[in-house]
């Protein structure tokens, strides 16, 4: 005999883990609970005025591609409403960082967004690379990471799932997928809404939703939103004429940086500002009742500024190069500009077979172009007790440090097109459930991008170089099938797996100019330094260069560099991933679970290059040795184990998982060694590795083991209180990278108290020639602070006359959080965010009628945090999660 959810008693390890959680939320509920001493008791199971809830209301999901109850879905995965993310402020992916179990999302350079689950992510953002957790829209996936910037408005709900994805989601999801499910239009009714946000550093934000319900087999949505805030940082202009008598370096009165786009911006127009927009227009149709037909239009502009990477201020006070001004001082010549659109259109195509079997086809055609420009040096000039080069410099130039940094990237023109398919076959019976289907995705991308280093040893010469890849190709075909078997009434078993096939292609690439600093190319003819050696020699001033020099100039400017590299490849990838599980009924609201998964990430290869740097190689043929730098794919096996369930009487919702993670081959992004090569004289002590070439490339490292755990819960105490919260625990530890560089502020490290980075390897070994071996085993990987706890509550004070006063607040803790492998602790070095603690807080009134109002603040404490960090050089840069905001939000429903 079934017997009544309210006769279950929960299990024996429900009971545990909910009374230590219930311990912890002890002085919330009693303060909660003593609001509403005043109301008159209620039934269990019944709310007050018929309107608040005594028990929890259902969660459907669609983590497995079958409609299910969350509690009883046998996959780790946190489900957020549209409510949860306009109340905290959630605008686009970045800002769920944090807000969950082990979820980190980062900013990154070209509007890229690094996004981290359970410490795997993957920092390539270029249109060669992929990330590491599946972005998926309605769910299909969206390819490029630039898409993660695009506004997320009207949705049903947004689910992230944690672990690897390989068989359902499959294509980059080995950290975990994030799926944004858009508001369907309803055939029900007629009705609209409008919201009006205003905050501070003059925020504005505009939404609107209007559903037309036009009979009961059609229907349209059309929803809006436009978003404006000014950065708020201070940020000037940059006219740095270096004055430094001592070294030759005398004031003139002219700068010394480039000047050609130095142009004076308000502060709508600042770094860290916001100024987007987004439409959907999607119909729904119902053929007959059991075709239906769903296709919607969207269209995202985004013309911000983007981020520069500013000083840790904190961590320079008491240095040489602690901040001369305010904390948020930044000095810029070259304002920030992105013009950058994704236009999409989504179809998805149900056909119910009967009550048991449906076949859904589902495609996205997307188009993403972008246009950006950004200072890479932020002004942090070298401060003179770093210059060692003097002027006049000798014939052969002064290898020694300049005292400039006049650094630029631009995205000259991108377009990025891409054509998503899936066709599944769905069965859902009494005892089998199943999906099958077949995946292809095809990605057409071009770019023209450049970049700049305007100043440099040993003539102070400019240099850049400048990627024209008109057809950049990838192609992923999946074919995948996934079983849920109830073969006992208590036990269900999955059984899934999917065989991938990626293939990328460049055709046509070419990269122009080059890294050559005693060259006079980039001037293109236009600017004549002179002689070095002789009287009269210059390099330039900040005001010589012109738009024909560099990549404003187009190929042509590239002349004088000689031809360019021709990019002519392609490679390809097969793999099976697979996921095997069990789960068990504990009673109708509770289940425990166990899986064993894998995923994978396609490998890749980089530009055409040089690896001898145009000099001659030590190993090998003396150069030029071309290379496209390739790497392997990355793989990760997960087990997990977990509870989930409904307790006391439907009030308490409880899911905990445990996972083991084994992270091989991961691909990490930088500068790393590409070759040794023969140098004129021994390398001096400031330059110790000046006969090694490195080359930005992404490699395959060593093996990480990752366990942890995960814990969610939410809870009402009372019909008209709620307390959610989370916990998480994750302990990285890298197994196996023996190459490991140590080369993170190698010039300060004993200055400031930390130990010194190794000497350079000398050795037989060509893998290690010239690298600072550190050994790493052990260390963190970045973006995984140990633990992480939140807790959120609310309370519905409710008024005769039918107004709703509700008051919310919601405290955040994460641990130590490093931003690389090499973890290293110190006062004004360090490459982590300390823990830290954010506090959100809003005070909601809902009328009877049409209009709700609502006051909030974002980051009470207005604690300034890191999302990313690089070595600067003797300090660190990092871009910035935002200052506190305060702000009032109007809603109108029709």
């Amino acid at each position: 005999m079934k017997k009544r959810s309210s006769d279950v008693r929960p299990s024996g390890i429900a009971v545990a883990v909910a009374a230590v959680l219930l311990g912890c939320a002890a002085a919330p509920v009693m303060a909660q609970s003593a609001a509403s001493e005043d109301e008159p008791p209620v039934a269990a199971g019944q709310a007050n005025a018929g309107e608040a809830k005594a028990t929890l209301e259902t969660v459907r999901v669609s983590a497995t591609r079958l409609e299910s109850d969350l509690l009883k879905t046998p996959v780790t995965v946190t489900a957020v409403t549209q409510d949860a993310l306009t109340r905290e402020g959630v605008r686009d992916v970045r800002g769920l960082s944090g807000k969950m179990p082990n979820v980190q999302i980062a900013s990154g350079p070209d509007s890229g967004v690094q996004v981290s689950i359970r410490g795997i992510g993957a920092n390539n953002f270029t249109e060669i690379g992929d990330p590491a957790v599946g972005l998926h829209v309605a769910g299909l996936y969206s390819p490029r990471p630039q898409g993660a910037l695009a506004l997320m408005f009207d949705v049903d709900q947004v689910e992230v799932l944690r672990g690897p994805q390989g068989t359902l989601f499959g294509r980059n999801s080995t950290g975990g997928s994030i799926n944004i499910i858009p508001a369907k239009p309803r055939f029900d009714s007629t009705f609209g809404s409008a919201e009006l946000d205003v905050g501070s550093y003059n925020l504005r934000q505009l939404n609107l939703i209007q559903n037309i319900a036009v009979n009961d087999r059609f229907a349209l949505r059309f929803s809006a939103t436009k978003v404006e805030r000014d950065g708020w940082i201070d940020q000037k202009q940059d006219f740095t004429d270096v004055d430094i008598p001592e070294r030759g370096f005398i004031a003139d009165g002219i700068p010394d940086v480039d000047q050609r786009r130095n142009v004076k911006v308000g502060r709508d127009k600042y770094y860290y500002n916001r100024d987007e927009w987004a439409l959907r227009l999607a119909a729904r149709y119902a053929f007959s009742d059991s075709v239906e037909w769903l296709v919607a239009y969207e269209k995202f502009q985004n013309d911000g500024a983007g981020q520069v990477a500013m000083k840790d201020c904190d961590q320079a006070a008491g240095t040489r190069f602690a901040c001369t001004g305010g904390k948020w001082d930044v000095n810029i010549n070259v304002p920030g500009r992105t013009d950058m659109s994704i236009d999409t259109v989504r179809s998805n195509l149900n056909w119910f077979i009967d009550d048991a079997n449906s076949i859904e086809y589902s495609v996205a055609f997307a188009v993403q172009k972008r246009f950006q420009i950004a200072d890479d040096d932020g002004g942090y000039h070298e401060i003179p007790s770093q210059v060692t080069a003097t002027l006049p410099v000798p014939p052969e130039g002064d290898w020694g440090v300049w005292p400039v940094r006049d650094n630029t990237s631009i995205t000259l023109d991108s377009k990025y097109k891409s054509f998503v398919h899936e066709l599944q076959f769905k069965h859902q019976g009494e005892r089998l459930s199943l999906v099958s289907g077949l995946f292809w995705m095809h990605e057409k991308n071009q770019i023209d991008y450049a970049q700049e280093q305007l100043v440099n040893a040993p003539f102070g010469y400019p240099v850049s170089q400048f990627y024209h890849q008109p057809n950049r190709q990838v192609d992923a075909k999946a074919i995948f099938s996934q079983a849920d078997w109830r073969f006992a009434p208590s036990w269900t078993a999955t059984f899934g797996a999917r065989y991938s096939r990626d293939e990328k292609t460049d055709r046509g690439g070419q990269v122009y100019g080059g890294w050559d600093t005693e060259s006079t190319a980039y001037y293109n003819g236009l600017y004549n330094p002179g002689t070095p050696g002789t009287p009269g020699f210059r390099a330039h001033n900040g005001r010589e260069l012109t738009e024909r020099m560099g990549p404003f100039g187009g190929i042509g400017a590239y002349q004088l560099w000689g031809p360019p590299a021709e990019n002519e490849h392609s490679e390809s990838w097969r793999k099976v991933t697979w996921r095997l599980g069990l789960t068990k009924n504990l009673s109708d609201d509770e289940i425990l679970f166990a899986s064993l998964s894998t995923g994978y990430k396609a490998g890749g290869f980089g530009d055409k290059d040089d690896k001898c740097g145009g000099k001659t190689c030590i190993d090998g043929p003396a150069g030029p040795q071309y290379t496209f730098f390739p790497y392997k794919p990355e793989t990760v096996t997960n087990f997990e184990v977990g509870y989930k369930g409904l307790l006391l009487d439907q009030r308490l919702s409880l899911s905990v998982t445990a996972f083991y993670s084994r992270y091989k081959d991961m691909q990490v992004t930088g500068d790393f060694y590409a070759a040794k090569v023969h140098v004129e004289e021994p390398c001096p002590d400031f330059n110790p590795t000046c006969d090694i070439i490195k080359k930005w490339q992404t490699v395959n490292v060593g093996v990480v083991n990752i366990p942890g755990v995960e814990v969610e819960f939410d809870y009402l105490p009372t019909p008209n209180t709620r307390i959610g919260g989370f916990f998480s625990y994750i302990d990285s530890k890298i197994k196996d990278y023996p190459t490991f560089s140590d080369e993170w502020n190698c010039g300060v490290r004993e200055e400031f108290g930390a130990p010194p980075c190794p000497a350079p390897y000398t050795g037989p070994d060509p893998q290690l020639a010239g690298r600072q071996i550190y050994d790493i085993t052990g260390h963190h990987l970045p973006m995984t602070p140990k633990f992480t706890a939140g807790v959120n509550a609310s309370h519905t004070f409710k008024f005769g006359n039918g107004y709703e006063l509700v008051p919310w607040v919601s405290v955040k803790w994460q641990d130590k959080m490093y931003f690389t492998l090499r973890n290293l602790d110190n006062a004004h070095v360090s490459d982590a965010q300390e823990a830290y603690t954010t506090v959100d807080a809003s005070l909601s009134l809902k009328s009877p009628s049409i209009w709700r109002a609502e006051l909030y603040v974002l980051n009470a404490t207005d604690k300034m945090s890191k999302n990313w960090a690089d070595d600067a050089g003797g300090f660190i840069r990092a871009y910035w999660n935002d200052p506190r905001t305060v702000g009032l939000r109007v809603r109108f429903d029709y």
